[in-house]
């Protein structure tokens, strides 16, 4: 009989990428040239964020994305960190709110207004001060309001009520420097890779690492994970002869005996798990193990012996991985299933220019009209090219199969609950009529949550409390700053007369 391949049937075979017309990228931008493996990226449905050089400290462009084309050199920065920008990232519940790191110790929270600020921003709505040494890394809570991690070269990761200032947890259980850190969909866990070649998935709440990896990827590059929706973790890392590898991992399985023969386990007092099975061979073996280990990948792919970073970016909503390559000129693309091999290979865009970061656009930032699954921003080292990942469909209608329910902009829970121990599932929005970004909307500092961006109830002056207060305080100065506005325009026109008749009697003519 004739054999047949057989190809595996996926809606997603047939994803091609394609950059868009030259008028809609971003040109004569000077991205960052500083040695870190971070995006320098960082794109949502109303901005695109892009970490660029500067004198005198570290600087951000953050641009409107309809502002494509030649960027004016004079364009406002948001200018406020004393060293170098290493990261970025927009909150995903407010598309105004950008939180960044550096290398002069400290992460920064930015107020970014719709329109075209006059001057550059130089002072962010709060300054998180905890780290001694550089901030490489600033990610936001998935589902948690005003909740911000960050992990520094002090080897600490602290998460903050960005709201307050206030740090709410600080983790010293990394022996070596954090390369990257992932939240799990609802925030409940997140996973790190490690200078240390470690893998570890982390409850923040507990202080306590519940799985571990002694070496995902045995080279000495960086690494970088991925919580996937499903729970388990994406690794992209180099093997001992510095080829990249991509990796598959579940904390919660392990196969401790490969024979067929039954098998047989108890827990002991110490919590491992003591097991009797057979090998491969069929010979009797025993087993000690620990459940909260994680040490054989599901999924081992090795790709080439390219000596760029991988960095991966996952759709939730798809099962999709894009993998970008520092310096690479392409990008390539995975579905991950519960099919083995687990993880499928699609396809790659191609170019001809390397790219030195890469930004992925939330899915309530696509065209739905198009198919378009995925957007990522390509920098270059004078622009920011936005590059699109269609599915070929012939129907106009909305494809209800591409576009299920995705992340809204509304928080789950609010600081307080996520401490209480609640956890909450991210908050759906449906996109069959397209995504409209919120409305910018000022933020007064004098809440309590800085971040709230739903305006405050009304009060009585019978509930006057300490907010009312210093907004009469507020009000109070305002007031004394036009009366000495006043008084100074008042004294500068008698000043002014005062130097004409001086000036009248000099000549003689008075």
């Amino acid at each position: 009989m004739m054999s047949r391949r057989v190809v595996r049937q996926s809606k997603f075979r047939h994803v091609f990428g394609q950059p868009l017309k030259a008028d809609q990228s971003y040109e004569d931008i000077r991205v960052s040239k500083v040695t870190w493996d971070s995006s320098f990226c960082a794109v949502n449905p109303k901005f695109v964020a892009i970490i660029v050089e500067s004198s005198g400290g570290g600087a951000i462009l953050a641009l409107p994305l309809c502002k494509t084309g030649r960027v004016d050199k004079n364009y406002p920065l948001v200018i406020g960190h004393s060293g170098p920008v290493l990261d970025v990232d927009w909150c995903p519940h407010n598309d105004n709110i950008l939180a960044s790191g550096s290398e002069d110790c400290t992460a920064m929270v930015w107020q970014i207004p719709d329109h075209t600020p006059l001057r550059p921003i130089s002072e962010p709505i709060v300054t998180l001060e905890g780290h001694s040494k550089r901030v490489g890394i600033v990610t936001w809570h998935p589902t948690t309001r005003n909740i911000l991690l960050t992990a520094g070269s002090d080897n600490v990761i602290i998460i903050w009520n960005v709201g307050t200032g206030e740090p709410l947890v600080s983790l010293d259980n990394h022996p070596d420097l954090i390369y990257n850190v992932s939240w799990n969909r609802n925030g409940s866990l997140f996973c790190t890779t490690c200078k240390d070649k470690k893998v570890r998935v982390v409850d923040p709440r507990k202080g306590e690492i519940v799985a571990e990896n002694e070496k995902a990827h045995e080279g000495s590059r960086p690494m970088r994970g991925l919580f996937l929706s499903d729970g388990k973790v994406f690794t992209t890392g180099f093997s001992r002869t510095s080829e990249r590898q991509l990796a598959l991992w579940d904390p919660e399985k392990q196969t401790p005996h490969e024979g067929i023969r039954p098998m047989r386990a108890i827990f002991t007092r110490e919590g491992h798990i003591f097991t009797t099975g057979f090998t491969r061979m069929s010979q009797r073996e025993l087993g000690l193990w620990d459940p909260t280990n994680f040490d054989e990948p599901i999924s081992l792919l090795e790709m080439d012996t390219s000596n760029g970073v991988l960095l991966p970016f996952y759709d939730a909503d798809t099962s999709i991985v894009y993998l970008c390559g520092k310096g690479d000129s392409s990008i390539r693309y995975f579905e991950i299933t519960d099919e083995p091999p687990y993880v499928h290979y699609l396809s790659t865009y191609s170019s001809k220019e390397p790219q030195r970061g890469m930004g992925f656009m939330p899915k309530r930032g696509l065209d739905v009209s198009k198919c378009e699954i995925a957007r990522l921003y390509k920098l270059h080292e004078r622009k920011c090219e936005p590059i699109t990942m269609t599915v070929p469909r012939k129907s106009d209608l909305f494809q209800d199969d591409l576009y299920p329910d995705t992340a809204g902009p509304e928080p789950a829970l609010e600081v307080e609950e996520w401490v209480e121990g609640r956890d909450g599932e991210p908050v759906l929005v449906s996109l069959r009529d397209g995504y409209v970004p919120l409305k910018n909307r000022e933020l007064k500092v004098v809440k309590k949550n800085i971040l709230d961006s739903r305006p405050p109830p009304r009060r009585s002056m019978s509930s006057c409390d300490g907010s009312f207060t210093q907004q009469v305080t507020l009000e109070k100065l305002l007031d004394e700053i036009q009366s000495l506005k006043a008084t100074v325009q008042s004294q500068g026109k008698r000043i002014s007369d005062l130097e004409n008749k001086l000036s009248k009697f000099t000549n003689g003519t008075a």
